[in-house]
């Protein structure tokens, strides 16, 4: 099995996407944003070495988790092994969600390689685009600045274009018999 050269993970994420997460952060990024929140995930060189059926193995063991967060790092950047775990974590229905750099319209070249787009195929939701400190804002909800998009990548393969991630609103009604 293929191994990841990982900055650590978090087993019970809330803010890198909805519900329960568990978060796999990468090391390696070459875009290097300024007031990056993960500064330290940045450099290709730290980090550890992971097998890929030791993090699944680790994500299985929450029965709380409904979804998986790719991040980093740049994910995009060891897509290889990102992919490879991104086809197992989905065939054991887990919901998966993708921190990029890279925007939609660049990976669908093949930036930063093919296996990138691969990447996205299997994923649901893609957060695009540098991080901005100059657009950063706390009220942005799954991103950190005003120019990343979050994508819904399964309604942008069913149009054709770009559709922008709605998070699903509950509707709650007190039963008759209360």
């Amino acid at each position: 099995m293929t191994t990841l050269q990982m900055f650590g993970t978090a087993n019970d994420s809330i803010v890198d996407g909805p519900g329960l997460r568990y978060s796999v952060f990468v090391q390696g990024c070459s875009h290097h944003c300024p007031g990056c929140h993960n500064e330290e995930s940045q450099p290709r060189e730290g980090g550890y070495t992971a097998q890929i059926e030791d993090i699944v193995n680790d994500i299985c063991e929450n029965k709380l988790i409904s979804g998986v967060t790719l991040t980093g790092g740049e994910p995009l950047e060891q897509a290889e092994g990102c992919l490879e775990l991104a086809k197992i974590l989905k065939e054991k229905g887990y919901n998966l969600w993708v921190y990029s750099g890279y925007l939609y319209e660049d990976i669908l070249e093949g930036k930063p390689s093919p296996a990138a787009r691969d990447l996205i195929d299997v994923c649901d939701v893609l957060v695009d685009g540098p991080f901005v400190q100059a657009l950063n804002s706390y009220e942005l909800k799954w991103k950190g600045s005003s120019n990343q998009r979050v994508i819904d990548l399964n309604e942008t393969r069913k149009q054709g274009s770009i559709v922008l991630w709605q998070e699903e609103e509950l509707d709650f009604q007190i039963p008759e018999s209360w």
